[in-house]
């Protein structure tokens, strides 16, 4: 007779003799995508609505720089009224990761970065393609478009990194990525 398990039986055991804990133990898909991040990040954006660029390095070394941070909050701001809000690193990461996809150093155009909930609600009366509750809103989402890439190529690359939400606006010109739920959609 032998005292062979097979693989089945083996993770069976490992599970059990773990009390459930090997279940904690699995990072989720954005945690595994965080950690795969270079160590040093940096990104550039172009505001279609102010006129300004920002070139920043918002990580060096693995560690965040807070004065690229501050650079950011206030580049993204609400450029209707002027309201700064932290951006969500995890959203810079998502962009850095479309710009590495890309092969380019073009900047980012940025339709809309932070919105304060003022201009999210005057928006959202104007457009049923606004969200109530949107992600604008905590510093977690962006609409941009990127030179030398289609806004097809820039919808599928997101879609595949399976980060967040994409949303694809093709008559508007852009695509909406955030860092919550995965899902996706089609506007206008």
């Amino acid at each position: 007779m032998r005292n062979i398990l097979d693989r089945r039986q083996m993770l069976a055991l490992g599970g059990a003799a773990l009390g459930g804990a090997a279940a904690s133990l699995v990072l989720p898909r954005p945690a595994l995508a965080a950690i795969q991040q270079p160590p040093t990040r940096s990104l550039k954006f172009y505001n279609l609505h102010t006129g300004e660029s920002l070139a920043t390095t918002y990580c060096v070394d693995g560690t965040c720089e807070p004065e690229a941070l501050a650079e950011i909050r206030t580049f993204l701001r609400d450029f209707r009224t002027g309201d700064e809000h932290d951006i969500d690193v995890r959203l810079l990461d998502l962009l850095a990761s479309l710009k590495r996809k890309a092969e380019t150093d073009e900047p980012f155009q940025v339709i809309s970065g932070y919105r304060s909930p003022k201009t999210n609600q005057m928006l959202h009366k104007a457009s049923s393609g606004v969200a109530t509750h949107s992600l604008h809103m905590e510093g977690q989402a962006i609409d941009v478009r990127l030179p030398g890439r289609k806004l097809t190529w820039l919808r599928n690359t997101a879609l595949d990194l399976r980060r967040g939400g994409v949303g694809y606006y093709p008559k508007s010109d852009f695509v909406h990525v955030d860092v919550g739920r995965v899902r996706q959609w089609a506007g206008s």
